[in-house]
């Protein structure tokens, strides 16, 4: 299976850090056999995709319905019809900031796939949900609650990301990461056949170049979603580099 390596740059990003686009842009097409993607803020997606074919660029997140009253929200047709690729939905700062449910997340998901985005779907536990033995749980409740029922590798990835790893520099152990790795693909595969063996499953948690390469040497870590370490091509190329050798 081809590794992912998609950068989520939140919300950071002006127009003069195309030219940060561009380097990555660049400095990825050394690396053919891994897929690579920038999920940037909406107001880059138009010229970051016009400029940069070569890589994936995608959105952060879209809204479950096509058009509407909806005042500030963005849909996944004003997503695709920008050049976005793909779409992030469910990271676990909307779901904890906005309050998004599993159902709201499924909906986004099918929105996405409808016009004719990728998506990556994310799940993870916080610190006090770890720390009281229920990461697991709490990871696959939100997985079978945000996954529709037509996902298919061709177009869906998972994220896993523990919410207390996201830009602490803190991660699981590997047995950690290996555990609720192998316990996502055996849901997927319960609920999908073998279909499920060919949905990614990315690891979303303080990824960086130092560590990229043993966690993506894990079974059943298809690539990574980065957050701080995207917004360079010096800190994103090792990744990339890591996954072309994992």
């Amino acid at each position: 299976m081809r590794k992912l390596i998609a950068g989520n740059w939140k919300m950071n990003g002006l127009l003069a850090q195309l030219d940060d686009v561009a380097a990555i842009a660049d400095a990825v097409q050394d690396y053919p056999d891994v897929d690579t993607a920038l999920c940037l803020p909406a107001t880059l997606i138009r010229p970051a995709a016009a400029r940069y074919p070569v890589m994936a660029i995608g959105g952060q997140d879209c809204h479950m319905v096509r058009a509407g009253a909806h005042t500030g929200c963005i849909s996944a047709e004003m997503l695709s019809d920008a050049g976005a690729r793909l779409t992030i939905v469910g990271h676990s700062e909307r779901r904890a900031a906005q309050g998004e449910s599993d159902a709201d997340v499924r909906a986004k998901a099918v929105a996405a796939q409808a016009a004719g985005l990728s998506v990556i779907v994310c799940v993870g536990e916080t610190e006090a949900e770890r720390d009281a033995g229920q990461a697991e749980a709490i990871v696959l409740g939100q997985l079978a609650g945000s996954l529709p029922n037509e996902a298919a590798g061709e177009w869906l990835s998972v994220a896993y990301e523990p919410v207390w790893a996201i830009g602490t520099g803190r991660i699981p152990s590997v047995e950690d990461v290996e555990a609720t790795h192998a316990a996502i693909r055996s849901a997927l595969v319960a609920r999908f056949g073998d279909g499920g063996n060919a949905i990614r499953i990315l690891y979303g948690g303080s990824m960086n170049g130092e560590n990229a390469a043993s966690l993506l040497a894990i079974d059943n870590v298809d690539g990574g979603l980065i957050g701080g370490a995207s917004l360079k091509a010096d800190k994103f190329l090792p990744i990339v580099q890591a996954a072309a050798t994992a």
